[in-house]
């Protein structure tokens, strides 16, 4: 009875269906990664795991890869490997389309020139991209026009990163001549 208990547990729905999303280059080393839990709590452990998941599946024409109990769906673009994992149980379709969203996004994003140079001039953009489609393990859109909607919408926000720039170059000022005084 408690056995059945547990497998219920184990396969109760829920909203968290990412574990993690990372951007590889073609060496494997990290452009990008957001984790959603604490499967692999530490920078170490992370990049332990993607460099395992790298090392599986970047020689392979697949689209899902299984490892350390965890279903991973990737893409590949000249030299950038997108990756989404979830949970062995997870749905593998779910977790297509937050990577087919991912991609679609960058590439509108980046003007189709989905490579390396471009997305690291663009990082800022890719990680509000990435947080506009899943939120805390949480996916939250997966139509590539509607995030990149909600992305301009950031953009256009007075507060761009040009007048955090500025208020941060004024603060440095600040304490600056508090200092000479």
């Amino acid at each position: 009875c408690q056995f059945l208990y547990i497998l219920c547990l184990l396969q109760e729905p829920s909203l968290y269906t990412v574990k993690a999303v990372f951007i590889l280059d073609n060496d494997g080393n990290r452009l990008l990664a957001k984790y959603y839990d604490e499967t692999y709590p530490s920078i170490k452990e992370q990049r332990n795991f993607e460099k395992n998941v790298f090392n599986k599946t970047y020689k392979t024409d697949s689209e899902i890869a299984f490892l350390e109990g965890m279903t991973i769906i990737y893409k590949s673009s000249i030299d950038l490997y997108f990756y989404v994992v979830g949970s062995s149980q997870e749905n593998e379709l779910m977790l297509m389309a937050v990577v087919t969203c991912l991609f679609d996004a960058l590439m509108q994003l980046l003007r189709k020139n989905v490579e390396k140079r471009s997305l690291l001039e663009n990082l800022d953009g890719a990680f509000l991209v990435l947080d506009e489609i899943v939120d805390g393990g949480v996916i939250l859109e997966s139509d590539p026009q509607q995030v990149l909607q909600k992305v301009n919408r950031v953009d256009e926000n007075p507060f761009s990163e040009h007048s955090v720039t500025q208020v941060l170059q004024s603060a440095k000022e600040q304490i600056k001549w508090s200092i000479l005084k």
